[in-house]
C-alpha cells in the first residue's frame, strides 16, 4: 500500500479501536491519521420519518460512539498525543465524506466493508467524488472472518447451502483469518483533532432515550468484553442451553458483532481453539459465527434476497392480504394471537428489543405458516425494533423460516407453536415473566390456555377472550392451508446465479 502523509479513518459498523482492519492499515500507511465517525442522516432521519425516536439501537450506537471517542483520546496520550479523537459529524454521510476529506488535506480515506446494498450505492458515490478530488479510497475486510467470494463451490461459485459452506470455510482457515490487527504499535501516528468536538446528545439527533439503562445492556468495547468474559466461562453448555428462553445460554453478543465494539476475529479464535479441545459447546457457537458469514456472502453475491425470495419461484406464493392480513399482523406484533410462546416473544421484543433465537424461530414460522402472512412483513418489524438487527442475518433468519431462502428448512416443517412451548419453557417460566396475567395457570395448560377448564381458569384470574386473547388461528387447519398455498413450489427450481453488482472498493 501507498505511504501517505495524512489519511482520515471512517468508522462505521466497526466501534472499536483494537483489532480493526482498517484503523491498523490507516495508521501503518500514514504519517497521520484524523478519524470521523458520522451519524448518517440517511439512515435516521428515515428512523424519525417512522415515528422511531425511541430507538435502542441509536441509543447503544450513542453510547458505543462516546466510548470511542473516549479510548482514541486515551490511545493517542499513551504516545504522547495530547487531543486525539473522533470528530464527530450528523450529515448524509456519501456527501460529508469526500468534503471533510478533502477539508482537512487528507491524500486516502480508510475503511472497513460493508456489504449491505445501500452500502454498496453509498461507498459507490464516495468513490467517486473522492476520486474527482484526487483521493483514494481504500477498504478492508473486517466483519467476518471470510467475505464476498472467498469461499467458493469446486465450480467457482458462491454457496447457497450451508454444511458444504461450512465445511470450505474449515478447509479454508488459516491462523492469519483469526489473527489480531496490532493498532497499538502505530498508534503514534493519529492526529490530534483541530478543535474540541463534543459529542451531540441523543435530542440534537432527533432521538430520545430508551430504557436500554434500566434493562443493563452493556454497551461499548467495554460491555462487548464483560459480556464474552461472561460468556466464555458458560461456552461449553451452550449446546445444552441455547434453545431455552428461559436460560442464561446465549452469548448476548449479537449487538456488539452487528457493531463492531468486539472484534469477530477475536471471540472466532476463541472458540475455534475451543473447538479444537473437544468442547461441543464452543463448536456449536462456532458454527454459528460460520452461519453469520455465510448469510453475509449470501447477500453479497446474491443481493437479490434483500427484496426478493433467494429461490425465485417462491415469490409465486400468495400471501394473505387486505384489511383481514392487516388485522392477523397487527396482533401478531402486539403479541394477541393467543398462543402463549408466541405472544411472551413479541413482548420481549417490543419491550427489550431483544428476542430468543430459538423464538424468532418460532415467531416467524407461526407469522408465514400459521397467518399466512408475507415473511417480508415480519422482516420488517424485526428490523425496526430488534437491536441486534443485521440485514444479513435478519434476513437470512426469515427467509430459512418461510422457506424462501438457501438450505431453509423444508416448505412442509411448520413449527406448532404449542409444541415448541412445552418442549423449550416447560415449566412456563419464560411466558410468565412476558405475559404476568397467565402466571396463576397450572404448567400443563399454561402452554395452551383455551385447554383449561374452567375451574383453573378462575383459579388463575384468566378470562379468555378479556385478559388474555382466544386463538386467532387453528394451529392444524392453518398448517393444512399452508400445504396448498406452498403447492406452487413443490418442485423448486435450480439455485439462482450470482447477479452482478458495483463493489465497495478495495
Amino acid at each position: 500500500m501507498n505511504s501517505y502523509d495524512k489519511g482520515l479513518m471512517w468508522f462505521r459498523r466497526d466501534l472499536r479501536a483494537d483489532d480493526n482492519a482498517a484503523l491498523y492499515h490507516a495508521l501503518k500507511s500514514c504519517r497521520q491519521v484524523c478519524c470521523v465517525f458520522v451519524f448518517d442522516t440517511a439512515i435516521l432521519d428515515p428512523l424519525i420519518e417512522r415515528g422511531l425516536v425511541a430507538d435502542r439501537r441509536v441509543e447503544f450506537l450513542h453510547a458505543s460512539v462516546t466510548e470511542l471517542h473516549e479510548r482514541l483520546r486515551e490511545l493517542g496520550r499513551e504516545h504522547g498525543i495530547e487531543d486525539a479523537g473522533l470528530i464527530i459529524r450528523h450529515a448524509q454521510a456519501q456527501a460529508e465524506i469526500p468534503q471533510l476529506a478533502e477539508a482537512l488535506g487528507v491524500q486516502a480515506v480508510f475503511a472497513n466493508h460493508d456489504d449491505e446494498p445501500a452500502a454498496h450505492a453509498r461507498d459507490a458515490h464516495v468513490l467517486g467524488d473522492l476520486a474527482h478530488r484526487g483521493i483514494m479510497f481504500h477498504g478492508f475486510k473486517d466483519h467476518v472472518i471470510f467475505e464476498r467470494r472467498e469461499i467458493l463451490t469446486q465450480a467457482g461459485q458462491p454457496f447457497g447451502v450451508f454444511t458444504p459452506y461450512k465445511n470450505a470455510w474449515f478447509k479454508a482457515l488459516e491462523a492469519f483469518h483469526l489473527k489480531s490487527y496490532p493498532v497499538q504499535r502505530y498508534a503514534s501516528n493519529l492526529a490530534p483533532l483541530e478543535k474540541a468536538c463534543p459529542m451531540p446528545p441523543l435530542e440534537t439527533l432527533g432521538f430520545c432515550t430508551t430504557n436500554l439503562a434500566q434493562l443493563k445492556v452493556p454497551t461499548g468495547t467495554s460491555g462487548a468484553q464483560a459480556l464474552f468474559e461472561d460468556f466464555v466461562e458458560r461456552i461449553d453448555l451452550y449446546d445444552k442451553t441455547r434453545n431455552f428462553p428461559a436460560v442464561k445460554g446465549p452469548s448476548y453478543l449479537g449487538v456488539h458483532l452487528r457493531f463492531g465494539t468486539i472484534s469477530v476475529r477475536r471471540v472466532a479464535s476463541v472458540a475455534y481453539g475451543m473447538h479444537l479441545q473437544g468442547m461441543q459447546g464452543a463448536s456449536t457457537w462456532l458454527s454459528e459465527l460460520i452461519w453469520r458469514d455465510f448469510y453475509h456472502q449470501v447477500m453479497a453475491n446474491f443481493p437479490h434476497v434483500v427484496e426478493h425470495a433467494f429461490k425465485p419461484e417462491y415469490d409465486q406464493i400468495k400471501f394473505e392480504h387486505g384489511k383481514h392480513a392487516k388485522d392477523l399482523f397487527a396482533a401478531w406484533c402486539e403479541g394477541r394471537t393467543g398462543y402463549p410462546l408466541v405472544d411472551a416473544a413479541m413482548a420481549q421484543i417490543n419491550q427489550t428489543g431483544y428476542m430468543h433465537n430459538r423464538l424468532r424461530m418460532v415467531v416467524a414460522s407461526f407469522l408465514v405458516k400459521d397467518l399466512g402472512i408475507d415473511w417480508r412483513w415480519g422482516e420488517a418489524y424485526f428490523a425496526d425494533h430488534l437491536i441486534d438487527f443485521d440485514l444479513a442475518a435478519n434476513n437470512g433468519g426469515w427467509q430459512w423460516a418461510s422457506s424462501t431462502g438457501c438450505d431453509a428448512q423444508p416448505y412442509f416443517r411448520i413449527f406448532n407453536p404449542v409444541t415448541q412451548s412445552e418442549r423449550f419453557d416447560a415449566g412456563g417460566k419464560f411466558i410468565r415473566r412476558y405475559l404476568p396475567q397467565l402466571a396463576g395457570l397450572p404448567d400443563a395448560v399454561i402452554h395452551a390456555p383455551w385447554k383449561a377448564n374452567e375451574v383453573e381458569l378462575v383459579a388463575a384470574g384468566v378470562a379468555l377472550g378479556k385478559n388474555y386473547p382466544k386463538p386467532i388461528v387453528d394451529h392444524a387447519q392453518a398448517r393444512e392451508r399452508t400445504l396448498l398455498r406452498y403447492a406452487v413450489v413443490k418442485k423448486p427450481g435450480k439455485t439462482p446465479k450470482p447477479e452482478s453488482q458495483a463493489r465497495a472498493p478495495t
